[in-house]
């Protein structure tokens, strides 16, 4: 099994502190939902655990499998099996999903060949069509394409853990769902831990966490099961006090 672990991290961005003190503990096939308003820094987590550059850590730890991965450089954190969905995926002209691929699995030293196989069967299950196969990575994409592809992506280079960063923004009902339920399927194929964020539990009707944790002014004030996701639903965060339990 492995751990991902987060210990009482706090980072800033242009000297205004944003995370004070996350304390979070993701196991493999697990899924753990962050559910947070505007501004409550979890887009900031997502980019502090890979490393953007940006942000500045002044406290805490956070290891996979025990090692220390702050201070790592992007593609180290990645090769060691954090990989993150982003919220607003990045064109690359002339590049190929194929093309990324295998570039990331020579990085580790792992074998290529089957590649186009590997993606053609990754894009059946995920809906995603021959035609964006063959452009750039999310050249001309529509927002639900490029989150199809993020997944196809996840799906062929198996990490240890996942972050997705409001991975259901843009996604239309088909979209979400068949996003929701290949990410699912990895929890129990290849014990892939997930570290779901969003706004909304529309998400969450589709990838079943097991755990839900609220974050609010930058630290985690309250963790609870599904049904914690669904009280947010009715009551919104007002009722949410911001100290930490």
């Amino acid at each position: 099994m492995s751990t991902l672990a987060i210990k009482n991290l706090h980072a800033s961005v242009d000297g205004i502190e944003i995370l004070r003190g996350i304390d979070l503990e993701i196991n493999s096939g697990e899924v753990h939902a962050l559910m947070g308003p505007n501004g409550s820094g979890k887009s900031t987590l997502s980019h502090v655990l890979m490393g953007r550059s940006d942000y500045e850590v002044t406290q805490g730890s956070v290891t996979l499998d025990g090692v220390e991965l702050l201070g790592l450089p992007t593609w180290r954190r990645a090769e060691l099996g954090l990989f993150l969905v982003m919220q607003y995926p990045v064109e690359v002209p002339g590049v190929t999903v194929g093309d990324l691929v295998t570039a990331a699995l020579k990085v580790r030293g792992a074998a290529t060949n089957g590649v186009g196989d590997l993606v053609a069967a990754e894009a059946g299950r995920l809906g995603v069509r021959d035609e964006f196969l063959r452009r750039g990575v999310n050249n001309e994409f529509s927002g639900g394409e490029k989150k199809r592809v993020e997944t196809l992506q996840l799906a062929a280079l198996a990490p240890r853990f996942a972050v997705l960063d409001e991975i259901d923004s843009g996604l239309d009902v088909d979209a979400l769902r068949d996003v929701a339920r290949r990410v699912e399927e990895m929890t129990s194929e290849s014990d892939l831990g997930v570290l779901a964020i969003t706004h909304y539990d529309r998400l969450l009707g589709e990838l079943h966490p097991d755990w839900v944790h609220i974050l609010l002014n930058g630290h985690i004030v309250r963790t609870g099961g599904p049904e914690l996701a669904q009280e947010l639903e009715r009551t919104g965060y007002e009722g949410i006090n911001d100290s930490p339990k």
